[in-house]
């Protein structure tokens, strides 16, 4: 044997019995910079399962989304201290312990229960949350016993008539509690059965955040509104042309990514537009980030679209709806809602004409897009005098601060040169 090799052995012994006991703590991370507490979702391995670098450790729910965290070297999941479904977990304590491969996992009970018993000085600063806070959490106690009665993968036993009747209504016979022979669903049960309020679904960290951040935006931030009326015919006739030659791709066009494009190239025209207040400075940036409003079942969120002025419009449709679906899945990643510079808030869809938006700080503006309506105006060429045009409202909110009243005009009027002669 060689003395290289000798050495190689003798360090390797030397190393692992160094590591021995060498058990870590594993803290809630900062998945943003706003980050002050978040949940554990799920955990993707087990305890005592080992793991490599780049696999997921579990799935993190912020005030936005729910994020998986990759381990950043090879290792063993030890304890999990923080188990799935816990709420409110303060960034920097302890969720799970973890050792290295060939490590005594003996003491690991020991130094999760010491773990768990740090936490409570930090809730001795918080006697006055359970005023208003704490009550919100034993809501969500009533839906825990249904869970045992009926788990899940267990076969559901409900008459023929009471399984018509929650098809036809669209009631989940899971959800229904059975008063018949030996826990039978019948007819009774889904006539009786009443949902659970909406509200219990939503994440009660986004919308605390939500509520925050709007409210201080529409103190703070000195908005004024200006709204424009544009005629979107030649953008219906060019969306029937693209969309005619990508149809073969199965890709297809929506009013909204047109609107993206006529913004960011509106604002490489007005550049003080793309800026942000930052206090004592105003901040302009060189590319137009597009964030794009999206409503989620657990509030609302808003994807970036990253430099949309150097983009077409197929590879901006494709980005935003991939952007939206996973918005709605709650698995966008921080880099993909964090950082833009100019907001889109569009109701149309939804057939409101009009309505004004509140800026997403420290942005200084956002466009709040209405439906398109068919609209008479006057037409010397016509022969009636008159002639009817697709017109659709634009609303700019911009911050005093930042966006004088004539620059968030002139910027207006770029936005809807673009959508008018495209």
């Amino acid at each position: 044997m060689s003395s290289s090799t000798l050495a190689r052995i003798l360090y390797r012994g030397l190393h692992t019995s160094l590591r021995r006991n060498a058990l870590t703590k594993m803290t809630m991370p900062a998945m943003s910079p706003t980050m002050t507490e978040g949940g554990i979702s799920a955990w993707k391995k087990a305890e005592g399962e080992s793991f490599s670098s780049g696999d997921v450790l579990l799935e993190i729910e912020t005030d936005k989304a729910v994020i998986d965290v990759e381990a950043q070297e090879d290792g063993v999941l030890a304890k999990i201290v923080a188990q799935d479904g816990s709420k409110n977990v303060a960034v920097g304590s302890t969720i799970a312990v973890l050792a290295e491969e060939g490590d005594d996992l003996s003491g690991a009970a020991e130094l999760a229960a010491n773990a768990a018993e740090a936490p409570p000085p930090k809730e001795e600063k918080t006697p006055e949350a359970p005023k208003s806070p704490e009550p919100s959490k034993e809501p969500p106690s009533p839906s825990t016993p249904s869970r045992p009665e009926l788990p899940k993968g267990d076969r559901i036993f409900a008459s023929p008539i009471a399984k018509k009747i929650a098809l036809e209504r669209g009631i989940p016979l899971s959800k229904v509690k059975g008063t018949g022979p030996d826990g039978r669903i019948i007819r009774e049960d889904v006539e009786k059965y009443t949902p659970a309020p909406a509200l219990s679904t939503a994440s009660p960290n986004m919308r605390r955040t939500i509520a925050a951040r709007l409210a201080e935006s529409k103190v703070q931030s000195p908005h004024y509104y200006l709204t424009v009326d544009i005629q979107m015919d030649k953008v219906f006739k060019l969306r029937e042309v693209f969309n005619k030659s990508l149809a073969d791709k199965g890709a297809k066009l929506s009013i909204n990514d047109f609107v993206v494009k006529a913004v960011a190239k509106a604002l490489e025209d007005v550049p003080e537009a793309n800026s942000a207040w930052l206090g004592e400075i105003i901040r302009q940036y060189k590319k137009a980030d597009i964030s794009i409003a999206v409503a989620t079942p657990t509030g609302l969120i808003t994807p970036i679209v990253k430099d949309a002025g150097s983009k077409g419009l197929a590879t901006i449709s494709a980005e935003a709806k991939a952007l939206a679906k996973k918005a709605r899945d709650g698995k966008l990643s921080p880099h993909e809602y964090q950082g833009g510079t100019f907001t889109i808030s569009n109701l149309g869809m939804f057939d409101i004409s009009h309505f004004t938006a509140i800026i997403n700080p420290p942005q200084s503006c956002i466009l709040a897009v209405g439906s398109t309506q068919p609209t008479l105006v006057p037409s010397a060429e016509d022969e009636r005098g008159f002639k009817t045009v697709n017109i659709m409202k634009a609303t700019l909110s911009s911050d005093h601060r930042s966006v004088d009243g004539a620059l968030g005009a002139r910027w207006l009027t770029a936005f809807k040169g673009y959508l008018e002669n495209p």
